[in-house]
């Protein structure tokens, strides 16, 4: 008899009652200890399930089959071949085993990494959160909530009105001022200056007067005097600048950071910080006690420039890009990243109109005539002028093509001349009433990010992204 457990002779044997088979009682006693199972059948197993066996004292030798050598020989041959067998299966059993291992470990790693981005969306969450407080309205479909717009106090609103009152009044009758530029001096242009400025990454332009002022995405911005050709002073705005704008007395600066900055006589005067991502333009209303700003936040957020403080706020369904109101400052009209012009009424921010681009609005620009606005989209080398009297496709009134991209749009106070800047150069696009045609006087192949008109249109000032600003105008 050969106990279960051990393959040998027991000494001191036992049966159990269940299965029958042989075991070495020390061995089957510690094994029902600790599993309570029968080994060889799995069955439940307990020591009150073992009778021990009487064996006789008298060892037997071994049958007669196993004292020749072939047949020890055979007897050696089974018991290498079981052990063989069995070491198949732990080593089957081992590869198994490490398989599954693998498979957790994979797991588990995969597992440890949906949390950390959890996490970490969670926590930009909380923080996107802790920046701006949108009410329970949420934006739903190409309308703006009604719960999400803050329209403007009653003083400003009647501000509003004044102001477009008296510009509309007198447009259509306006004549071009005395000493206007002519299309045969725009004709005339040439490079007057080239001054590098210490504004690696420039990307806005503003001018006041006989001064510009410039902003970049290191953070700096600079004052250059066009007359004298010089820079007249450096400022620290401490943010990457997006936009740059100058409005009477104040020098505003918009930042990637989601602030708004105003400066006077060279010391910051205000920051206001309404946007929860970048605020990417500025624009002035042409009563000059209102700005305003979008940003990639999805809101229009208008500022009154005595107070430095929020006067009214709007969401949209989208990022915004680029802004600007109305020279009769009735509209403001505001670009997005998904190709749309959207147009506000600026007492309360209610969508008035939309018109369609294609690609995210890179630029827009209101003409001085009152009803026409030009835009372009990143990457297009084609400027929209839309007609503002006009709804879906018949309000595109012309698509002027300038040969390569447009960053920057700007008209000249009469409504005739449009400048555009871009990576391939600067161009003038003239219309003439008279004829109802249009026209190019002037292409240079400087790059600019933005262009601008000086006074009386005689000079025209850009800026590259290296901070080199040109003038351009008709030698004397």
């Amino acid at each position: 008899m050969l106990c279960g457990i051990s393959g040998e002779a027991p000494q001191e044997p036992v049966v159990s009652k269940k299965s029958g088979v042989v075991y070495e009682k020390r061995l089957i006693e510690q094994y029902i200890n600790e599993n309570g199972t029968e080994p060889s059948t799995g069955e439940a197993l307990a020591a009150e399930d073992l009778l021990p066996i009487k064996s006789s004292a008298i060892v037997r030798p071994r049958p007669p089959t196993l004292t020749s050598i072939p047949a020890l020989l055979a007897t050696f041959q089974n018991e290498w071949d079981t052990l063989a067998l069995e070491t198949y299966n732990l080593k089957e059993q081992l590869a198994r085993t490490r398989e599954e291992l693998a498979t957790a470990l994979y797991q588990h790693d995969a597992a440890v990494r949906v949390l950390a981005r959890l996490t970490r969306e969670r926590d930009e969450a909380r923080d996107a959160l802790s920046k701006v407080a949108i009410t329970d309205g949420a934006i739903n479909g190409d309308e703006m909530a009604v719960d999400t717009v803050e329209a403007l106090p009653e003083e400003l609103a009647e501000r509003v009105d004044e102001t477009h009152q008296s510009l509309s009044k007198g447009r259509k009758k306006r004549p071009v001022p005395e000493g206007w530029v002519t299309a045969d001096e725009i004709s005339a242009f040439e490079s007057e200056a080239s001054n590098s400025l210490p504004l690696s990454q420039a990307t806005s332009l503003s001018l006041e007067g006989d001064y510009a002022a410039l902003g970049g995405l290191k953070g700096e911005a600079a004052i250059y005097s066009v007359e004298a050709d010089n820079l007249e002073r450096q400022v620290a705005v401490n943010e990457p600048v997006t936009d740059t704008l100058w409005s009477g007395s104040k020098l505003f600066f918009a930042t990637s950071k989601g602030t708004v900055k105003a400066y006077e006589a060279g010391n910051e005067v205000a920051a206001l910080s309404e946007h929860a991502g970048p605020a990417t333009a500025l624009s002035a209303h042409p009563g000059g006690q209102i700005l305003g700003s979008v940003g990639t936040d999805k809101s229009v957020v208008f500022y009154d420039t005595e107070t430095m403080k929020r006067v009214s706020r709007a969401y949209t369904d989208t990022s915004l890009t680029t802004c600007a109101f109305h020279p009769d400052g009735h509209l403001f009209a505001a670009g997005t990243v998904t190709g749309d012009v959207k147009l506000f009424m600026t007492k309360s921010l209610e969508q008035a109109a939309a018109f369609k681009l294609g690609a995210p609005v890179q630029a827009l620009a209101f003409s001085e005539n009152g009803f026409w606005l030009a835009a372009t989209a990143k990457g297009q080398t084609t400027v929209t002028i839309f007609d503002l009297r006009k709804e879906g496709d018949a309000a595109t009134a012309k698509v002027l093509e300038v040969g390569g991209p447009v960053q920057s749009l700007a008209w000249d106070y009469t409504g005739q001349y449009l400048a555009t800047g871009g990576a391939s150069g600067i161009t003038v696009q003239q219309y003439a009433k008279s004829s109802k045609k249009w026209s190019e006087p002037f292409r240079n192949s400087v790059p600019a990010v933005a262009v601008r008109w000086a006074a009386s249109a005689k000079k025209l000032v850009a800026v590259n992204g290296d901070g080199v600003v040109s003038v351009f105008g008709a030698k004397a």
